[in-house]
């Protein structure tokens, strides 16, 4: 302690010495010491000098602050003083301002420093050794050597080498140094995943053994969550690198699954956990639905649900199951579709949903159970019309089977047992089956129950308020009131049923108005919602029941205030915010199962909406309903205009269809033209050999009859084929010159139409700007003092203004019929005028033909004109007419 003092404290008379020195002679004590306290008051006095002389206290002192970690480790507080010196001299100053060239500087000399720091793997070996070491330092150098990391160049490359390291113990501490480095700190995460580690960490899993594994599988799996969790940057890599297809494997498990190891089913789990994070709700929709269609394509689904299916499976590894199928098939309709499809392996078979709905409603079922086959039945109908009107028909009279169990029988025993839990539950799982359906909110209004012998069938809506009114225990009035506002929520018909029932306006009145306790709050609340919901969607059917008559009904017997405080108790409740959160149901106990997830949107969006309609006047209401029915009646003309024109637009396409039709039919033509000029010129060749050839027999004639007549007869066939094929040809040139006539006259006639259709167009128009001149100053007039109806005309104004651009639209289309109208008769000329040059050809081949046949005539052969013919044709003609005319 005397030298340390001596050497930080007073000097004697004379020169002072340097920095460079005072930390040699700190070195030397650090190193030579046998006291831990001096060797403790050396390090920190490195650790004052390490910011002010870095480049000395790095060059000088980390080989023996590296040995003050290897050996000083049972003082927590020496080991913090050396941590902190290297993290000074690694890592730059963030908060001290310098300039280029200093900050230049400082970064060359902290990656110099952390170079040589993990030049060493046991240096690496180290830390991970003092993770395990200082428990209550772990954040703190978890932050220290992520800085030495990033600032490193090769610094996650080298770690990542750790993984391919031969010596498993190398290996496995590089698992545990990287789920250090990865937590919370997305740069590294996206580094590590670049450098190839999700290849390298599932081949470690398969060669560990995927779920049959050790420990070293779960240490991959949770350096795979830290990489994946919240990191779309890495979820988008791993999708895009096929890496969902290698989970699949994962969950092959066998028909015997009786005695999971501890490690089996902690292996399981995090897998489960790693497929959820790849699928889960807080993930953009977009990568959600691929992540989903990806483990569809794969077969990784149908695995899940095989686990799902199976007996033997632990309890805790059955419930994630169930949560991860849940996240698996949430929006998703194709594996929604597939999810309805798959049943139980019993006798007889049962589908899925009805054997996870009897565990739902069975209240000797596990707690957290209960609540991720709540979660499931709601993710099977997020977003699912197809499988809400599936679930909500197995209540209907038609449907139901006496012989079998269905869901709706199932949620409807649930409702109405005696356990409050599965009340709620139930209620919840009926209110998903009409979330965001009218057409299944009116359905269920057929649903009739049988209450006892001897009485009649009352209606469920019925029933459901009957069972409120009894006094219930508060989970299970939240259920049914929750049910009741999502049923009635923008659907009038469910309103006026509601209503009609002269029992349940009092009753609300009634609940609302007291003074109850807290734990009667929350059921006051959604009283007070349930009644907003009558006013704002009353379409004043029931004449005791009118809007008017609801809200006058507010103020004599509660107060407008106090209804509107009532009202705001849903949200004020604690675990109002919790349930908003996220979808998935999860609480603490039964007790804190309140509130549902799609509900407190519901609320989020009604609370204000009713709060207006309960302070607003019966005049602003008349006024309101009056702008409402002149905005539907302009809608409703704004419509058929669009109809109209829509129609136009189709008859205008089909025009057009039909010319590029006959457009391809023309270029169809033009090729057969081609073709036959091609047959024309092949014709010409062979004239011309056969004129070669008939020279050479005029200078032979010497030669020997027989051989003679053998030229003559082939020279005649020849000639005879020719004309033959000339005939044909001149058939081909006429039907073409029909057929070209026929288009003409039908592309005339088209842009006959087209024409005629631009006229209605504009006459429409003229007829749509007139109505607008007539009705628009109505408009304005009644609702300039309304913001609402402001919109709303606007957005009229922005329809008048798609019709425009649709007639421009379809008056761009005429103009470019016209132009392939101008097009087709200029290819027309041009056929025309190819057919006139290959009318000439023929006529100088057949010139060509008559001077070959007098040629012969001089020759001594017998050839006949066609003249001649066609005198012998129509002698035979005239012979065969005076015989009929005999007979």
């Amino acid at each position: 302690m005397n030298f340390f003092r001596g050497v930080m404290g007073g000097q004697a008379a004379g020169s002072q010495p340097s920095g460079a020195e005072t930390i040699q002679k700190l070195c030397d004590r650090v190193a030579s010491s046998t006291l831990l306290e001096d060797r403790r008051d050396a390090v920190r006095a490195l650790k004052s000098l390490s910011k002010k002389y870095r480049m000395e206290v790095g060059t000088q002192a980390m080989d023996h602050l590296i040995n003050i970690l290897q050996t000083d480790r049972s003082d927590s507080e020496i080991l913090g003083y050396a941590l902190d010196t290297l993290y000074n001299i690694i890592c730059n100053d963030e908060e001290e301002e310098q300039d280029e060239n200093a900050q230049k500087q400082a970064d060359d000399l902290g990656a110099q420093f952390t170079d040589k720091f993990i030049q060493d793997p046991e240096h690496v070996t180290l830390l991970l050794t003092l993770l395990e070491v200082l428990n209550f330092q772990l954040m703190c150098l978890c932050v220290q050597v992520q800085g030495v990391i990033l600032v490193s160049p090769m610094g996650v490359s080298r770690l990542m080498d750790l993984l391919a390291d031969s010596r498993e113990v190398i290996r496995n501490d590089g698992l545990l140094l990287l789920q250090q480095l990865t937590k919370g700190n997305a740069a590294i995460q996206k580094i590590v995943a670049f450098e190839n580690a999700f290849e390298r960490l599932l081949d470690i899993i398969t060669e560990e053994g995927s779920s049959d594994g050790g420990i070293v599988v779960e240490d991959c799996l949770l350096l795979l969550l830290n990489l994946l969790k919240n990191n779309s940057s890495n979820q988008n890599f791993f999708k895009e690198g096929s890496y969902i297809q290698r989970m699949k494997p994962w969950f092959e498990v066998g028909d015997d699954n009786s005695g999971w190891s501890a490690q089996k089913v902690t292996n399981l789990h995090l897998m489960l956990q790693l497929v959820r994070v790849m699928v889960s709700p807080v993930n953009s929709p977009g990568a959600t639905a691929s992540c989903q269609k990806s483990m569809y394509q794969c077969g990784l689904l149908q695995q899940l649900c095989t686990i799902l299916m199976a007996t033997g499976v632990p309890a805790d590894i059955l419930t994630e199951t169930i949560n991860t199928v849940s996240e698996v098939i949430r929006g998703s309709q194709v594996n929604q579709d597939y999810f309805a499809s798959v049943n139980a392996p019993s006798n007889p078979p049962r589908p899925a949903i009805v054997v996870l709905l009897m565990s739902m409603v069975n209240e000797r079922q596990p707690f957290v159970l209960r609540c991720a086959v709540l979660y499931c039945f709601q993710c099977f109908l997020y977003k699912n019309q197809k499988g809400q009107g599936e679930i909500v028909a197995t209540l209907l009279p038609s449907t139901i089977d006496a012989n079998s169990i269905s869901a709706g029988q199932l949620l409807c025993g649930g409702l109405f047992s005696a356990d409050s839990l599965s009340n709620w539950c139930a209620a919840v799982a009926l209110a998903h089956a009409l979330q965001d359906n009218l057409t299944q909110k009116e359905q269920l209004l057929r649903v009739q129950l049988a209450t006892s012998l001897g009485k009649p069938p009352v209606s469920l809506l019925q029933q459901c308020t009957n069972i409120l009114s009894q006094g219930s225990k508060v989970q299970t009035r939240v259920g049914l009131l929750m049910l009741l506002c999502t049923w009635i929520s923008n659907c009038p018909i469910a309103v006026t049923h509601f209503l009609h029932n002269q029992e349940n306006v009092p009753f609300l009145t009634a609940q609302i108005s007291e003074n109850l306790g807290e734990d009667e709050r929350l059921v006051q609340g959604l009283c007070a919602l349930l009644l907003g919901i009558c006013i704002y969607y009353n379409d004043n059917s029931l004449e005791n029941y009118t809007k008017e008559k609801l809200k006058q009904l507010i103020e004599k017997r509660i107060g407008k205030e106090n209804f509107v405080e009532k009202l705001g108790f849903i949200t004020k409740h604690e675990l109002y915010s919790r349930a908003a959160q996220k979808p998935q149901p999860v609480f603490p106990s039964p007790e804190q199962m309140l509130f549902d997830h799609e509900f407190t949107k519901l609320v989020k969006e009604l609370e204000g909406i009713i709060t207006k309609a309960v302070h607003k006047s019966s005049e602003e209401e008349k006024k309101e309903e009056e702008v409402k029915k002149t905005l539907e009646q302009h809608d409703n003309i704004v419509t058929q205009y669009k109809e109209l024109i829509r129609e136009q637009d189709a008859h205008i396409q089909e025009l057009k269809e039909q010319v590029l039709s006959m457009t391809s039919q023309n270029e169809q033509m033009q090729v057969t033209i081609t073709q036959q000029l091609s047959q024309i010129q092949q014709h010409k060749d062979q004239y011309n050999i056969l004129k070669l050839k008939l020279g050479k027999d005029t200078q032979s004639q010497s030669n020997s009859q027989a051989d003679g007549s053998q030229v003559n007869g082939l020279q005649t066939e020849e000639l005879t084929q020719l004309k033959d094929e000339l005939e044909e040809l001149r058939k081909q040139h006429t039907l073409l010159k029909t057929q070209l006539g026929d288009k003409d006259a039908l592309i005339d006639t088209l842009v006959s139409d087209v024409c005629e259709l631009q006229v209605e167009v504009e006459n429409s128009l003229h007829i749509f700007n007139l109505f607008q001149s007539i009705l628009y100053p109505l408009i304005y007039s009644s609702i300039f003092s309304f913001s609402l109806i402001q919109e709303e005309t606007k957005r009229s104004l922005e329809s008048r203004a798609d019709l425009e651009q649709q007639l421009a639209s379809a008056t761009s289309t005429v103009a470019i019929l016209q132009t392939e109208k101008a097009k087709l008769q200029t290819e027309v000329q041009e056929s025309k005028k190819e057919q006139d040059d290959l009318l000439m050809l023929l006529a100088d081949q057949d010139q060509k033909i008559h001077s070959l046949k007098q040629k012969l005539k001089n020759l001594g052969e017998t050839v006949e004109d066609e003249d001649d013919l066609d005198a012998r044709d129509q002698t035979d003609d005239d012979d065969e007419e005076e015989e009929e005319d005999e007979d």
